[in-house]
């Protein structure tokens, strides 16, 4: 079997619990706590899977609060 390497993407400001659990179950990813805070790791599709996701929840978070 061959070991997929792995990458790390610190989460930006505004992602909130909920958001985040939804990152979490709907990708191949891990969430990891670090001294600078809570980081996700896997592999490069993955992290850019979730980061549209996350882009897309936080700008559509912010289009609920300013109407």
């Amino acid at each position: 079997m061959e070991d997929k390497e792995e990458f790390e993407m610190k989460l930006p400001n505004g992602v909130g619990e909920k958001m985040l659990a939804h990152a979490i179950d709907r990708f191949d990813v891990v969430l990891e706590h670090t001294e600078y805070g809570p980081k996700l790791v896997g592999s490069y599709e993955e992290l850019e899977k979730v980061q549209d996701f996350l882009i897309k929840s936080i700008k559509k978070r912010i289009d609920q609060l300013s109407d």
